[in-house]
């Protein structure tokens, strides 16, 4: 991502937007509100791409957005501050009324905002929004939503453990604040930052959605069979829902290390040490399942203890 000039040329924001809102609902993807994690927006290009010559099928409007430019073209977590932690009413309200500041992440929030209000209030029907992630540790590919009953619906089309719960420990996420504006969520995590399947993942998740928002048929979603099989493959043997137990927050003055090896879902015991920061070891406080452990400079989470559920009570809450 270079001009001719040899400096560093920002992304489109977006990457392709096909259909028409006035057809009916629109889904919005964004990929790489983490700089550091480009495999969501690598894998809306391919779909983008794909779906090009079957744009009369779509029966409303797919959106691709670019989430931080700036952090994506130095492949960093962020460059000022963590964008998917700003998306609070202060900040947002803030933004809206005194225009942004001068930080990278202002400027991009910024215009993330106009492209994202502009996108809600030409949709004619049901605005959805999937928001792509990976994570700094390897292991599965998981879902997330806030507890609504059509993002809950929406996300358990995706064949791999959904998480609830996480909303209420991290503030301030992209996701949770367009969800509190009538906008239905979900977030999948696809895997390790740079490993080439988290791209597959991502890519298989936007086919899934596409199908389960009936923005486009499933006869013109030849996709749609294999992106199926290739999430449940990589998810066989695990949970179909867990809850958020803990999450161990970090600042850079903790020193905090977190223990080699862990992997995301791997079993935790109460007790056990999982790392080690400036006053010893830490260990956790509940048995469960390791999720997001921090294997990168950046970053506020240290890590999350997740704990499965039957997914019969999936079924009792609706």
């Amino acid at each position: 991502m270079t001009d001719t000039a040899g400096q560093v040329a920002l992304p489109d924001r977006v990457i392709a937007s096909l259909g028409s809102a006035r057809r009916g609902d629109t889904l919005i993807v964004v990929g790489a509100v983490h700089g550091n994690e480009p495999a969501g927006w690598e894998a809306s290009r391919r779909v983008a791409s794909a779906l090009a010559d079957r744009e009369e099928h779509l029966q409303g409007r797919v959106t691709f957005i670019t989430g931080n430019r700036r952090a994506l073209s130095v492949r960093r977590r962020f460059v000022d501050r963590d964008l998917n932690r700003a998306w609070t009413s202060s900040v947002v309200e803030r933004i809206r009324s005194e225009g942004p500041g001068t930080s990278a992440e202002d400027l991009e929030q910024a215009d993330l905002i106009r492209e994202l209000d502009e996108l809600v209030a030409t949709s004619a029907g049901t605005t959805w929004l999937l928001d792509l992630h990976t994570t700094s540790a390897t292991g599965g590919a998981f879902s997330t939503v806030a507890d609504a009953l059509p993002a809950r619906e929406l996300a358990l089309r995706l064949p791999v453990p959904l998480v609830l719960g996480l909303e209420e420990m991290v503030d301030g996420t992209l996701h949770d604040w367009i969800g509190d504006h009538g906008v239905v969520t979900v977030a999948f995590e696809s895997g390790q930052h740079d490993e080439p399947e988290a791209v597959d993942r991502a890519e298989a998740a936007i086919w899934l959605i596409l199908e389960g928002t009936g923005l486009i048929h499933s006869s013109h979603l030849p996709e749609a069979a294999d992106a199926r099989k290739l999430l449940a493959r990589d998810s066989a043997g695990l949970p179909t829902a867990l809850e958020m137990r803990y999450r161990h927050p970090v600042d850079g003055g903790d020193e905090f290390v977190m223990a080699p090896g862990w992997a995301n879902f791997q079993m935790v015991r109460r007790g056990e040490t999982l790392a080690e920061d400036s006053e010893g070891p830490v260990r956790s406080p509940e048995r469960g399942r390791m999720l997001m452990p921090l294997y990168q400079e950046q970053g506020e989470d240290g890590f999350f203890v997740v704990r499965e559920f039957s997914a019969f009570w999936l079924w009792v809450s609706e």
